[in-house]
């Protein structure tokens, strides 16, 4: 599937091809903090399927792992677009809150599950709109 994505402001745009299958939502707490919300989700894409367009900010973060990871948004908006190894990467992990196609990427699994906000299990029914 072919998506489009973009920044808040606009100054970042752009497409992939994805597998509407590899839809996640992590739970790490990386993703937590560097979301400001309790998981985020995310799909990947092939860094040769991922088309890019306007200048971008990375922060490169050390994972428990010891594993580099740049992390990369809007530098006028902050918009946090996709996530990808700090050398050589081979994917993207695209960001599903500035894809537009978003509506239509449920989740289709769950990871770093251990580390989700115990309270998520009861959330209550949506009440519309704020």
């Amino acid at each position: 599937m072919l998506i489009h994505g973009a920044c808040h402001c606009q100054a970042v745009r752009f497409t992939a091809l994805i597998d509407p299958a590899q839809v996640s939502v992590c739970h790490c707490s990386d993703c937590q903090v560097l979301s400001g919300a309790p998981m985020r989700a995310i799909v990947s894409a092939a860094i040769a399927d991922f088309s890019l367009q306007g200048m971008i900010h990375t922060y490169t973060k050390t994972a428990q792992s010891g594993q580099r990871r740049d992390q990369v948004f809007c530098p006028v908006c902050a918009t946090p677009l996709y996530g990808c190894a700090a050398q050589n990467p081979e994917f993207v992990v695209i960001r599903l809150g500035c894809v537009e196609e978003r509506a239509q990427l449920p989740p289709q699994r769950q990871i770093w599950s251990a580390s989700a906000m115990p309270w998520l299990a009861d959330c209550v029914a949506p009440s519309g709109a704020a």
